[in-house]
Order: structure tokens, then C-alpha cells, then sequence
């Protein structure tokens, strides 16, 4: 029977930490025109299941794309790599992943994982499953945001670092060109990178897929003023706002909003504020960008990063980018 290899969990972000954040994103959100709340904060337990159930409707095509490219071209992305160790920015459950780690153990070329997330309580679990299903592996947990983990990615020998679910998306263009430059600036030799993005497609495609008919997705940007009510003793009414997606071809993302449906007040106990909300004024709460890959390819190389290889499904959906830093 192989020795099991070791399992660590690593905290660079504390309950407290967090707390800290959400105040800051909230009051700087609300307090500006127009409001906004970072879409950080849409992934409380309820946000997190009812995520999970829009990556099953039918107007949802990215999760389901992406994990039959991920299928598809695994062997490829492993064969291309060489790589030896996984690490997975905003890893979540892992579940994205299990297909390249699979290819890799079939390879015999797994030796160690790292996921990072900035749930504790979920990375613990997946550490564990992790742990159990690559018993041969050593699994490193990294509880930290984004800027902790390209701080300071795993030291790992030949890193793939996995960045999917088209989460890029929600940063605007000088968050990504920060977001690629400090991750080149951290990998070396015998590194790369895999990302996943949505491209552009038909506008009404693209609007059903954050307005689908039975509402779920409603229900999760209403959510997050939940969140709002719960940890900062908000007097958020739920139902006095209305769910709205909208294409900016300017900018080529779409914008998930909440819309007052009446003039309203609204205070936020724990930071002291009191809002004011017109009939039909926006709360903005999300941005997804959407790519072709062309526009990628150029944002990845003016940050260092070379792609060598890009999978696309048959509609042009979503695609991978596989890039590796350029030697400076």
C-alpha cells in the first residue's frame, strides 16, 4: 500500500479578515454613485447552493462547457505542461479540477496539489477528499483572496496553476492586467497557466444566461443583500428590489444589477449609514466580461504571458488558454 503523502492547511485569511473586508468593500460601495456591492460577497452557504443550481439551468452554458473541454483536452494541457504539481486559484469544492489531476496521476506525474480558496471550512473538505482520491500526492491548502495567493503562489515544482469558471471576468481591465502581470512575475521555468473564459456571443444568449426564466439567478443577486441584513444589521427589504441583467457592448460585459421598484431608506447599523434608494435607481452588483481570443491572447502577452495553445468547443462558448511566462 503507498505511505500517504502529507496534508496542510495554510491560514493567511482569518474570520476577521474578512469581516474587515466586507466593511471596507460595502462602505466604499455605498457611499459612491452609482452603489455597487463587490460581487465578492454573493458566496454566503445559501449564495454558494443556490450558484450551484444556475450551473445546472439550461441558460448556463459555461460550466458545462467548460468541463467537457476540460475532458476533451486534459491529456493535451497535461502532455503539453509536464506539469507536476496543480495549484487552483479560487478552487472551491476542486471539482472543476479532478479531471486534469486524474490525467495527471494516470501519467504518474502527480506529486502535489494546492488549492486555494478563501473558505476555510470548504478547503478543509477538499483537502481532505483530495487527500483520500490522490493518496500519493501531497495536498497544501492556501486560505487567502487573490492578492495573498499571487503574493506568494505554493513553491511547487512545475506548477499548472488552474484560474477557471470564467471568474476573470469580474475584474475590470486594470484589475486583470494586474491580476496576469503579478501571477507571470510569480511563475518560473517549467510553469504555466490554464484559464478559463466566456467569449462573446449573441446578446440574448448571453442575457439568459444571468436572467433565467425560473428566477434562480434573481434570487441569488437578491441574496447577497441578505448577506448585507445579517452581518452588518442591514434593513435591506428583498422584495423592494428587482433583479436586471444588461449587456455594455462598450465594454463588452454584462452587468447584474438590483433595481428599487420605490423610494426607499435603507440604514446599515453596523457602519453607521443611512441610504436613500429613488424608485428605479441601480445597485450595481456585478461584472462579467466576455473575451474573444484574439483580445485574451493580447492581455495575457502584454502582462508575460505566452499562449501556446487555446481549446475552444464547437460553438466558440468558452474557451481554455494554456500560456506559460515569458522568458525575460
Amino acid at each position: 500500500m503507498s505511505e500517504q503523502a502529507p496534508t496542510a492547511i495554510e491560514i493567511r485569511l482569518t474570520p476577521e479578515d474578512l469581516r474587515a473586508q466586507l466593511r471596507h468593500d460595502v462602505r466604499a460601495g455605498l457611499t459612491t454613485e452609482p452603489k455597487s456591492i463587490p460581487s465578492t460577497w454573493f458566496y454566503d452557504e445559501r449564495g454558494s447552493l443556490l450558484f450551484d443550481e444556475i450551473t445546472r439551468l439550461e441558460e448556463y452554458y459555461q460550466t458545462r462547457t467548460e468541463r467537457a473541454l476540460l475532458s476533451a483536452h486534459a491529456k493535451d494541457i497535461v502532455a503539453r505542461s509536464a506539469a507536476t504539481s496543480l495549484v487552483e486559484l479560487g478552487s472551491g469544492t476542486c471539482e472543476k479540477t479532478r479531471v486534469l489531476l486524474d490525467q495527471m496521476r494516470d501519467e504518474e506525474q502527480l506529486g502535489a496539489i494546492a488549492a486555494i480558496d478563501i473558505s476555510a471550512e470548504m478547503l478543509e473538505r477538499s483537502a481532505f477528499e483530495l487527500a483520500k482520491e490522490y493518496p500519493t500526492a501531497s495536498v497544501h491548502g492556501l486560505v487567502t483572496d487573490f492578492d495573498g495567493a499571487l503574493a506568494a503562489l505554493p513553491a511547487l515544482p512545475n506548477r499548472l496553476v488552474a484560474f477557471l469558471g470564467g471568474t476573470i471576468g469580474n475584474l475590470r481591465p486594470d484589475e486583470r492586467a494586474s491580476f496576469f502581470s503579478r501571477l507571470a512575475s510569480g511563475l518560473g521555468g517549467g510553469d504555466w497557466f490554464l484559464l478559463g473564459c466566456d467569449l462573446v456571443k449573441d446578446t440574448d444568449r448571453l442575457i439568459a444566461a444571468y436572467d433565467d426564466a425560473s428566477g434562480v439567478t434573481a434570487a441569488f443577486n437578491r441574496n447577497v443583500l441578505s448577506v448585507l441584513n445579517r452581518e452588518l444589521d442591514a434593513t435591506f427589504d428583498l422584495d423592494a428590489f428587482e433583479h436586471v441583467a444588461l449587456w455594455d457592448a462598450d465594454e463588452r460585459w454584462i452587468e447584474m444589477r438590483l433595481r428599487s421598484l420605490r423610494d426607499q431608506d435603507v440604514s446599515v447599523g453596523d457602519l453607521g449609514l443611512s441610504l436613500s434608494f429613488a424608485e428605479g435607481e441601480e445597485l450595481r452588483t456585478e461584472i462579467s466580461a466576455k473575451f474573444t481570443v484574439p483580445s485574451m491572447e493580447a492581455e495575457l502577452l502584454a502582462s508575460g504571458l505566452a499562449t501556446r495553445a487555446v481549446f475552444t468547443d464547437d460553438h466558440d462558448d468558452f474557451a481554455l488558454f494554456l500560456a506559460e511566462p515569458v522568458a525575460s
